[in-house]
């Protein structure tokens, strides 16, 4: 049997699911990527003569892959962001990216060393890689669409985190690559590493994806009505934006990932009712659900081709203690502070820290650039973190998030989009 047909079967199978499954499970305690694992699970285990999805032995398909649906998810994310930017405005997100982040990857460095004897080096790297929360997987959690409304605490909270936490942990990954052996002294390679990887790729992260947001922007908004942009190509203007900013970003060595969330902030901050911003939104949804279920199918088969064999007893209880105790109890000392967030909202923000796609990114780009012992335990580690979170997560985000909502006195998610069918069926009359 030829296996090309046979894949592209599997991908259609996968993309009609993905397009079907978020509105059956609505209602139900179980999120779509959890099935979709299943899935390249089960197809993988078949005796089809599929490759092995062993991510070591296709580093630059698995950097690659998983770095272009991180960008494009980032773009998603700031496009459906309502709230303007501002210190005060961002103040729980900001508290996360900062305070709970260091926390998060000092922890966790601390107990990957400590528990699971990896040297520091590669300690650091498996905090730096888990510590991101995940702009992909993190849908039942995070804000509506542009404009709807739908912004609570807790959804802007972590949506903002997601956006943000993917180029700031880069930082800790590039310190775990100098911290690596060397010929050059150990105090050179930290002091490189903290005015160019901390000061001067964040600067220009931040930077350039202000300025390609705003001469963005101004293409999008400013231009005469006769050379503007049709509707039909809106949906191209978001993927415009997502890959001008990282480009341009990254060939000046600054932090694309931060720089395409910044510059999708940027663009959504400008005629916010416009309907740019609900095509340019639901475009990227679109691409991002593709991408996804792509990896989540070959995460799936990685699963099957033996992933979690190196995983020992120690470097389970990493990914436990990082699941189920450092990130809440960080993150709820992190937002004691925090006067926005009442007490159940600052436990629901500090447990729902979705592990997934960024950190699959972050290792295999880190493993490509440097000879890391352990390699397969850290992928083991991260595999088995990834699944606990994403399964996890995905049980308990619906139930958690309703009972939230109806605490405030909130629709519910499912209820919320019926009210919309409803009005958008009104209108049409």
């Amino acid at each position: 049997m030829s296996l090309y047909p046979v894949m592209l079967a599997v991908l259609g199978i996968a993309i009609l699911g993905v397009s079907w499954l978020p509105s059956l499970l609505a209602k139900y305690p179980l999120s779509y990527p959890v099935l979709f694992i299943a899935f390249g699970l089960g197809v993988y285990a078949l005796p089809l003569g599929w490759p092995a999805a062993e991510p070591l032995l296709h580093k630059p398909l698995v950097t690659h892959l998983s770095e272009i649906c991180v960008i494009v998810a980032l773009t998603g994310t700031g496009l459906k962001i309502d709230r303007p930017f501002s210190l005060r405005t961002w103040r729980t997100p900001l508290l996360l990216v900062s305070v709970l982040m260091i926390l998060s990857i000092g922890s966790l460095t601390a107990v990957a060393w400590g528990v699971a004897g990896l040297s520091v080096a590669s300690a650091l790297l498996l905090a730096a890689s888990l510590a991101p929360t995940d702009p992909v997987l993190a849908g039942d959690v995070q804000v509506g669409d542009p404009g709807e409304g739908r912004e609570d605490n807790v959804r802007f909270a972590l949506t903002g985190e997601a956006g943000l936490n993917d180029g700031l942990a880069f930082p800790f990954v590039y310190l775990a690559l100098a911290l690596l052996p060397a010929a050059e002294p150990l105090a050179g390679r930290v002091f490189q590493w903290a005015w160019y990887d901390v000061l001067y790729r964040t600067a220009a992260g931040v930077g350039l994806g202000w300025l390609s947001g705003k001469l963005l922007s101004y293409l999008i908004f400013n231009l005469p009505k006769k050379i503007s942009i049709r509707p039909s190509g809106y949906g191209f203007v978001a993927l415009a934006v997502t890959l001008t900013s990282y480009g341009a970003t990254e060939l000046l060595r600054g932090y694309g990932f931060l720089a395409v969330f910044v510059a999708a902030i940027t663009v959504r901050s400008r005629e916010r009712k416009h309907e740019y911003h609900r095509h340019m939104h639901a475009f990227t949804d679109q691409m991002e659900r593709v991408l996804i279920v792509v990896i989540l199918v070959l995460f799936g088969g990685s699963l099957a081709s033996g992933l979690l064999k190196p995983l020992t007893w120690a470097g389970a209880a990493v990914g436990l203690l990082l699941v189920l105790v450092i990130r809440p109890l960080a993150g709820y000392l992190t937002l004691l502070g925090d006067k926005r967030v009442n007490n159940a909202e600052r436990w629901v923000i500090a447990f729902f820290g979705i592990r997934g796609i960024g950190s699959v990114f972050y290792l295999s780009f880190a493993l490509e650039k440097g000879a890391f012992d352990h390699a397969e335990e850290l992928w083991a580690i991260l595999g088995f973190s990834m699944l606990l979170s994403i399964t996890l997560h995905g049980v308990l985000a619906t139930p958690v998030m309703n009972w939230l909502d109806r605490r405030h006195g909130r629709p519910t998610a499912e209820e919320h989009e019926q009210e919309l069918e409803e009005a958008e069926a009104k209108a049409a009359d």
